[in-house]
């Protein structure tokens, strides 16, 4: 081998980025000291994009995917660096990085430590929260200039604890402005997410990221709140607090006849039972001293008559208030009423309970 051919293979002639892991947002094409050769491939696939840079300054970026021809053309930015002004024959040295456009899915975000807020119902509760989100590189020149640096290779392990405390600030920030009581919390995770999201954007664009979407997956509560709210809900199943004690009783006096080697304890049990289930229903009850009387019942031989008032019925109506009626001229002799026994309604005047009504009450005048 000659010495010109042992040299052109230390040379770069084809630049690519075959990466099968799926968390890797940049990579420096390695160089070991290799200089790239004049005319060498550039191999863009797609979801990539290559970014050149030359002494610490970003020159030509390749967003298209495609394979490329290395030359002045090509390279116009890193031609001017370089002070090419007639083109290159010689290699050139030059950093190489591709960066992964994909979108990264299924990161995790969740609050380390309880978050303190008012509540309308509870007042002060620690909630905490966890879901995912999904990011993807916008702008690749931003990401590797602000985020990224001279690093030759960068997942996203190591950009997640930053996202996952910004996500978090603002999303305590969101929940304690929106008041939405904790209870309701679960309503509200969609219309949550969207606006973390869009609340949170601005803050990513100056990494040149772009948060795709953002789940809340649960917002929970202390366990000791956790352990009242299950047993309002159990008080709520239970409802009618004698049937349930009652209802209680039956089941033991069920095991005891289940336990026929136990009676006298079982009896003994079971009778305490009932005092309790007694004691218990009438603790349930109101109070005697505190309760009101129910109502007086109706008079015997009274009346209860429904009347047609302005088309539509009203009543019952006792003999009392139907005197009132017709002294104020409502209730005529023609006014339509209906009480029980009656098949249909008809006039006030073919029912004998009301004939008393019109006796001090002239007839209509006649037609003059």
């Amino acid at each position: 081998m000659s010495l010109w051919n042992k040299i052109s293979n230390e040379f770069v002639d084809i630049i690519e980025w075959l990466d099968s892991s799926s968390d890797v947002m940049v990579w420096r094409f390695p160089r070991y000291q290799n200089e790239i050769k004049h005319g060498a491939k550039l191999v863009v696939r797609p979801s990539q994009v290559a970014i050149f840079v030359n002494e610490g300054q970003i020159a030509d970026v390749f967003n298209f995917p495609g394979t490329y021809t290395l030359e002045t053309k090509n390279l116009p930015i890193l031609a001017t660096l370089k002070g090419w002004k007639y083109g290159f024959n010689s290699p050139f040295k030059a950093e190489v990085y591709f960066v992964n456009m994909r979108q990264f899915t299924d990161l995790k975000w969740g609050t380390k430590n309880p978050v303190m807020l008012r509540d309308t119902e509870f007042g002060m509760v620690r909630l905490r929260a966890f879901g995912t989100y999904v990011i993807r590189v916008k702008n690749a020149p931003d990401l590797l200039r602000e985020i990224v640096g001279t690093n030759h290779r960068f997942s996203t392990e190591d950009i997640t604890n930053q996202l996952r405390n910004t996500i978090i600030s603002r999303f305590t920030n969101i929940v304690a402005e929106s008041k939405i009581p904790a209870l309701d919390l679960a309503a509200n995770y969609d219309a949550l997410g969207q606006f973390v999201t869009q609340k949170i954007q601005p803050e990513f664009d100056r990494w040149g990221l772009d948060l795709v979407s953002l789940l809340v997956e649960n917002i929970s509560l202390p366990p000791e709140v956790e352990a009242v709210l299950d047993k309002r809900t159990s008080m709520g199943i239970v409802g009618d607090l004698s049937r349930f004690t009652q209802f209680q009783a039956a089941q033991s006096m069920e095991k005891a006849a289940e336990n026929p080697g136990g009676t006298a304890g079982a009896g003994m049990g079971f009778g305490m039972g009932m005092v309790m289930a007694n004691q218990m229903g009438q603790a349930a009850q109101p109070s005697a001293s505190g309760a009101t009387p129910p109502p007086l019942p109706p008079a015997a031989g009274g009346v209860s008559v429904y009347v047609a008032l302005d088309g539509k019925q009203a009543g019952p109506f006792d003999l009392s208030a139907l005197t009132s009626l017709a002294q104020q001229g409502k209730l005529t002799r023609d006014t339509l009423v209906w009480q029980q026994g009656m098949a249909n309604w008809s006039p006030a005047s073919q029912v004998p309970a009301l004939h008393s009504l019109f006796d001090s009450v002239p007839p209509p005048l006649p037609p003059l």
